[in-house]
């Protein structure tokens, strides 16, 4: 029977597209039939969270903890089944999805001025494009659209 005695992350590193959580040998234990065990940073030493789909990214990776001379191997995908471990990362990574999400509406805010503002551009050279051939027609669609527009 796996039981989380302690889940701190040691730094957590982000991207645009993960979250990663990496741990170190004081932050992370276990307790595995009531012994405790404490986590080697032997075979993985971090929890990969994609962003977009909030989940886990690298289930398939194995925990190595130790006891004195044994050894104890867990995958990511085990521990995903305990429910304390799930409030744990959910606890360390919230913070970083909250940050995420106002930067993203940020980006797109100035992303769509970014649009307008080639939109407006793009419309001024079709209305002196209008007036160097003398097209007359064109001339007056672009500047009602222009005037619907920007005025």
């Amino acid at each position: 029977m796996l039981n989380i005695k302690m889940l701190k992350p040691y730094y957590v590193k982000e991207d645009k597209r993960f979250i990663r959580v990496v741990l170190a040998y004081q932050y992370f234990s276990l307790f595995i039939d009531q012994k405790l065990y404490q986590f080697i940073p032997m075979e993985s030493r971090e929890i990969i969270i994609d962003r977009n789909r909030q989940r886990v990214h690298n289930v398939f990776d194995i925990f190595v903890f130790q006891r004195g001379k044994d050894m104890v191997y867990v995958s990511i995908a085990d521990l995903l089944q305990l429910p304390e471990f799930l409030s744990h990362l959910h606890s360390i990574v919230s913070p970083y999805y909250e940050e995420g999400i106002e930067i993203s509406q940020q980006i797109s805010k100035e992303v769509k001025e970014l649009i307008r503002e080639l939109e407006k551009n793009n419309l001024r050279r079709l209305i002196d494009k209008a007036i160097d051939q003398k097209d007359e027609d064109t001339f007056r669609l672009l500047t009602e659209k222009w005037n619907q527009m920007y005025k």
